[in-house]
């Protein structure tokens, strides 16, 4: 694993605060999902960059095992104008690390990623990590998801 330099960039979109216990963040992320979706929330967003998604987790009270927050939206150019309902937050610069989800969505690849990631002994920081689901995730059957993992 190689480290990567990330510059400071703004996301807008919907949240939920969850945790991993007792299955929340699996009732409780889905369901963002939905309301992402059936909601058309990125043609909502104002000053968005493009159409990749982004779910974001950030403002962890510790680290993976005790609650967070869940962003899914899309990069924007600026937080000036964050719709009422919305939710805008930066996502610092800094030291991160690059896992790959790849195969089927509907098999649970990205939950299977994280759950490597939480087994592993990376230095993370539990700032901000997130997922991108760019060109690459729109096949649902052979999908690659980016995961961003804060490290010192």
């Amino acid at each position: 694993m190689s480290d990567f330099q990330l510059e400071e960039f703004a996301i807008v979109g919907i949240a939920v605060r969850t945790s991993n216990e007792n299955g929340q963040a699996a009732q409780d992320i889905p369901a963002l999902w939905d309301t992402f979706l059936s909601e058309s929330i990125p043609d909502k967003i104002p000053n968005k960059v493009d159409n990749v998604v982004y779910s974001v987790y950030t403002e962890y009270e510790k680290d993976h095992t005790k609650p967070y927050t869940t962003v899914l939206g899309c990069k924007v150019t600026s937080l000036e104008s964050v719709p009422e309902g919305m939710k805008g937050i930066v996502i610092k610069g800094g030291t991160y690390q690059k896992f790959i989800a790849k195969g089927k969505l509907s098999e649970g690849v990205v939950y299977e990623e994280w759950t490597n990631i939480w087994n592993t002994d990376l230095p993370r920081i539990y700032s901000t990590d997130f997922e991108v689901y760019g060109e690459k995730s729109q096949h649902p059957e052979e999908a690659e998801v980016d995961i961003w993992i804060a490290v010192n």
